[in-house]
């Protein structure tokens, strides 16, 4: 192969690369959330829970690397450091998919975002492919040079590069996902073409010894908080019936209620998995919106996988629980990327959603 040519492979390697590593930080970039949760996975299949309250800065740090590295590659700014980069960057996520691949510890590793799902061995083989497609980059590297640009006007590119896909992260964030790649965007019928919940089952898994124990509901312990502490939700199923939504509702008795999500009016539904992680101006802010809703003769529900006594020990101080309803944690996160969030569902169909600080009408 001549020099010429040699060029030429290196250099569309090159933006294949990089455009494949841009693609990948956005569809998370604009969901870093989604991809703090999925690192929560990576972290209980690691046994390393200590992790966790760092999930979110490494979310954001990851997937910023991943972009800084593909936008640099693609226009050539810093070339030979971006090439250093991708290629630590695909060992780390190569060998990480292929043990996925064969202990099966995560079942989508969220390599793209909720924007594209792969099994664990296409993710692999995937992952493979990009490394083929890097190899002759990496075995050029020296010869990887940007004879346009100055090396500090490189950087001060480079800089901004990141600092506008900070502001990008960060955003997304505090607001929700600019693009929402999952099943509850905004103009979405969410309505069943058929529902019967049948049976409901809800798997758990013991904190101490990993062991996991599926339960018909509501024939289980989730009014005992010694026995909650001690197992954490995992999955919720239907079996029987004909329940095409594939998620439920439930109230503090386990009677399925989902089907006043398609069945009502302009319902404004705030979603907060974690009831315990909201903050006194969120509650304020919960307030204020319920008045709202209440004034103009709206329905309210509150949905969450908090337990039902300490609902009531909320609504005590918080007199805001009065239709609330539990449902699979993992759904309720998919649902609004807020804790807590809003939606506005009208007979099924998702009218809009908020993040917790950007309920309408609430000044």
């Amino acid at each position: 192969m001549g020099a010429s040519a040699k060029k030429t492979v290196v250099a569309v390697c090159r933006i294949l690369v990089g455009l494949l590593f841009i693609f990948s930080s956005f569809t998370k970039g604009v969901d870093p959330l989604g991809t703090k949760y999925k690192m929560l996975e990576y972290f209980a299949a690691y046994g390393i829970e200590w992790m966790n309250d760092a999930a979110l800065v490494l979310a954001v740090v990851m997937i910023l690397a991943e972009f800084i590295v593909g936008i640099c590659l693609l226009t050539n700014v810093l070339p030979r450091l971006a090439t250093l980069g991708a290629t630590l960057l695909m060992l780390f996520f190569t060998a990480t998919t292929f043990f996925d691949a064969i202990y099966d510890l995560v079942p989508d590793c969220g390599c793209f975002g909720t924007a594209i799902k792969l099994t664990n061995w296409q993710t692999f083989g995937k992952n493979i492919v990009i490394d083929l497609v890097l190899l002759p980059v990496i075995v050029n590297n020296k010869s990887l040079k940007n004879k346009r640009l100055s090396l500090s006007v490189q950087w001060v590119l480079a800089i901004a590069f990141m600092s506008a896909f900070v502001w990008f992260e960060v955003y997304n964030i505090r607001h929700l996902p600019v693009v929402d790649f999952m099943d509850w965007k905004v103009g979405k019928d969410m309505t069943p073409q058929s529902y019967d919940a049948g049976k409901i089952f809800v798997t758990y898994q013991n904190n101490e010894t990993g062991e996991t124990q599926e339960f018909e509901s509501p024939n289980y312990p989730w009014n005992d908080s010694v026995w909650m502490s001690q197992w954490t939700f995992v999955s919720q199923r239907s079996e029987g019936g004909s329940n095409t939504l594939g998620f439920a509702i439930l109230d503090a008795e386990g009677e399925d209620f989902t089907h006043i999500l398609f069945e009502t009016e302009n319902l404004y539904v705030f979603v907060a998995p974690y009831l315990e992680e909201m903050t006194e101006k969120d509650f304020e802010n919960c307030t204020k919106m319920t008045e709202v809703v209440y004034n103009q003769g709206y329905e309210y529900i509150w949905l969450t996988s908090a337990l039902p006594e300490d609902v009531e020990k909320l609504n005590e101080k918080y007199p805001i629980f009065n239709d609330v309803y539990y449902g699979d944690e993992l759904e309720l996160k998919t649902m609004v990327r807020s804790n807590p969030g809003l939606m506005l569902i009208d007979n099924g169909v998702i009218k809009d959603k908020w993040s917790k600080i950007d309920f309408p009408l609430v000044k």
